[in-house]
C-alpha cells in the first residue's frame, strides 16, 4: 500500500511521497506542480533517534507544491483534511495500491511520521509559505516586464529621498538572496546585511500609498469635464509609475520574509511556526493597505468616468477621453491586483459615444411627441396634421440644437 501525504497551509498545497506515487496522484487530479525542495529540512535535523527517523523519511520523499486554486482548492474539501487550530495546517493522508491511480481515495487517519512530528510539520510549512512568496516575486517580476516599466529608472526620475533610497535597498537584499541560491542557507553574516532593509521598505510603501490616496483626493475636487479629462490623463503614467513602485516594494518584503524564515529555520527551528503565522498576518495587513488604497482610487476613476458619460453630449470630445484615461488606469490596478493575489472585479465603463446620446435625446422627442398624437384621436384631421407638423418642428429643432452645441464646444 502506497501513502500521500498533504498539507495545506491556504495558499498552496504540498504532495509528498514516493516520487512515482507523488507523480501518479498529480496527474490522476490534472494538476501541475513544482519542486518542494523538502531536502532543505535534512539540514536541520539533529541528533535524536525520533528526529532522525523522521529526517530519513524526508530524505526519500518526493514534495511538490500546487498552487492552491479553486480547482485544486477542491481536494482539501475531497480528502477531508482536517486542520489544526495552532499551526493552521490542514493535513490528512490518502491511500492506494502501487500503480492503481484511482487508488488514492481513501482518507487514512492514524500516526504518520511526516505529519506528526512537530519539527518536520512546520520545517514543511516554512518551505511552503517561501514558495507561495516566491511564486508571487516572479508574478510581480512578470508585471514589471509586461508594462515596460524599469523600476530602477523610475525610482531615480522621483525627487524625493524615501524613494530613491528603495534602489540600494533592492541590491542588497538580490545580494542575500543570491548567496541563500548559492549556499542553500542564510547565515548569521549575510541576514545581518538586510536586517534593516524592512523599515525602508516599508517607508516606501507608505510614501507611495499617500501619493495614491492624495490623488483620488484630488480627482473628487474635479468636477468640470475639462479638470477631469486633464487630470486623468496625468493619472495614467503617474499611476502606472506609482503601481511599479508599489510592486516592487512588495516583492523586496517578500523576499525578506524568504530569508528571514531561512535564518529562524537555522537558528531557532522551534520557532518556525510562530514566526511563519506572523509573517503571514503581517503580509496580509500589507495587502489590505495596499487594496484599500487602490479600491479608494478606482471609486474616484469610475465616478470620474459616470461623470463625463452623464456629460457627453455638452463635450463629445473630452468626456470620451475622460471614460478612456479612467479605464486605462482602473484595467492596471487590476492587473497589479491580480500579481499580488488582491481578489477584486473589474468592469470597465463603457465610453458613451455623442452620436448614442444624441439619437436617444431624438428617440425621447418623437416619443414624447407620437403620445400627443395619440391624446388627440380626437380632433380632427386638420388637428392632427397640425400635431404632425409641430412633432416634426420640434425633432429637427432639437437636433439642429445639438449639432449646434456641438460646433460650439468642438470651436472651443
Amino acid at each position: 500500500m502506497d501513502e500521500i501525504h498533504l498539507i495545506s497551509d491556504g495558499d498552496g498545497l504540498a504532495v509528498i511521497g514516493n516520487p512515482p506515487d507523488v507523480e501518479r496522484f498529480l496527474v490522476s487530479e490534472g494538476l501541475s506542480s513544482k519542486d518542494l525542495g523538502l531536502q532543505r529540512l535534512n539540514s536541520v535535523v539533529s541528533a535524536g533517534a525520533a528526529v532522525t527517523q523522521a529526517g530519513s523519511e524526508i530524505a526519500i520523499n518526493s514534495g511538490r507544491w500546487v498552487e492552491l486554486t479553486s480547482e485544486s482548492a477542491q481536494l482539501v474539501k475531497k480528502y477531508g483534511l482536517r486542520e489544526n487550530s495552532r499551526t493552521g495546517l490542514s493535513t490528512g493522508v490518502v491511500k492506494g495500491h502501487k500503480g492503481q491511480i484511482k487508488g488514492f481515495v481513501e482518507f487514512i487517519k492514524g500516526p504518520r511520521s511526516v505529519l506528526t512530528n512537530p519539527a518536520i510539520l512546520a520545517g514543511a510549512a516554512t518551505i511552503m509559505a517561501q514558495v507561495a512568496m516566491q511564486q508571487t516575486m516572479d508574478e510581480i517580476t512578470d508585471y514589471l516586464a509586461s508594462i515596460d516599466e524599469k523600476v530602477d529608472d523610475v525610482l531615480r526620475a522621483q525627487k524625493d529621498a524615501v524613494v530613491a533610497r528603495i534602489i540600494g535597498v533592492g541590491f542588497v537584499v538580490e545580494e542575500a538572496m543570491t548567496i541563500r541560491e548559492a549556499r542553500g542557507r542564510v547565515d548569521e553574516v549575510t541576514w545581518s546585511k538586510v536586517q534593516a532593509a524592512p523599515a525602508t521598505i516599508a517607508e516606501t510603501q507608505a510614501y507611495v500609498l499617500r501619493q495614491l490616496d492624495a490623488l483620488a483626493e484630488k480627482m473628487e475636487r474635479k468636477t468640470a469635464i475639462s479638470d477631469l479629462a486633464k487630470t486623468t490623463q496625468e493619472a495614467e503614467s503617474m499611476v502606472r509609475e506609482w503601481l511599479a513602485v508599489l510592486a516592487r516594494c512588495f516583492q523586496l518584503q517578500d523576499a525578506i520574509a524568504v530569508l528571514e524564515l531561512d535564518r529562524v529555520l537555522d537558528s531557532s527551528p522551534e520557532e518556525l511556526d510562530g514566526h511563519r503565522l506572523g509573517l503571514r498576518a503581517a503580509r496580509q495587513d500589507r495587502l489590505e493597505h495596499i487594496s484599500r488604497s487602490t479600491e479608494h482610487l478606482v471609486a474616484r476613476m469610475n465616478a470620474a468616468a459616470g461623470a463625463a458619460n452623464a456629460k457627453v453630449l455638452r463635450h463629445p470630445t473630452k468626456s470620451p477621453a475622460v471614460v478612456r484615461s479612467s479605464n486605462h488606469v482602473v484595467a492596471g490596478i487590476y492587473d497589479f491586483h491580480g500579481r499580488l493575489g488582491i481578489e477584486s472585479g473589474h468592469q470597465s465603463a463603457q465610453v458613451r459615444r455623442w452620436v448614442d446620446a444624441a439619437a436617444e435625446v431624438r428617440e425621447k422627442a418623437l416619443e414624447t411627441g407620437a403620445k400627443g398624437v395619440d391624446a388627440a384621436k380626437g380632433l380632427s384631421h386638420e388637428a392632427l396634421d397640425r400635431v404632425s407638423t409641430v412633432k416634426g418642428k420640434l425633432s429637427s429643432g432639437i437636433a439642429e440644437r445639438v449639432r449646434r452645441r456641438r460646433e460650439d464646444d468642438e470651436e472651443g
